[in-house]
């Protein structure tokens, strides 16, 4: 998969294992996320992402866990006729401690996932299911 640089502290993405799915994201900038406060990050990086494919950016569970700091739109989208530079919307639930982004930092991973390019058409009635309109609690709690 292709990146170019659009900045000097741009880090292209890695794997810690090679079987991983993900590939790490790191900032190319640095931020203060203040507490419940939410911040764009850039990665200094373009990505063509392949035909046939979308990039998921999704959160690193480290941050997360460690604390507090998850993605604004998990997962966010990178389509691939997309071009320009990759940016993280971190947001940290903590409440009471600020958080700091240093560049260099691994903020979040890129998962590429097949898609399937759907034509919407209407139609009335839809087929009928066993579940029907069963949304949210449908099958229990």
């Amino acid at each position: 998969m292709q990146f170019t640089r659009l900045k000097d502290a741009a880090t292209l993405p890695t794997r810690a294992h090679e079987s991983d799915a993900g590939l790490d994201l790191y900032a190319a900038e640095g931020a203060r996320i203040s507490p419940g406060g939410r911040v764009s990050v850039g990665t200094g990086l373009a990505a063509a992402i392949p035909e046939g494919l979308a990039g998921l950016v999704l959160p690193r569970s480290g941050l997360a866990l460690k604390h507090g700091v998850t993605l604004a739109n998990s997962p966010g989208l990178i389509d691939p006729g997309y071009r320009g530079e990759v940016r993280v919307l971190l947001i940290n639930t903590d409440q009471n401690s600020e958080f700091k982004v240093a560049a260099g930092d691994r903020i979040a991973q890129l998962v590429l996932v097949p898609i399937a390019l759907a034509t919407p058409l209407e139609s009335d009635p839809l087929d009928s299911t066993a579940r029907g309109a069963g949304g949210f609690g449908s099958s229990g709690s």
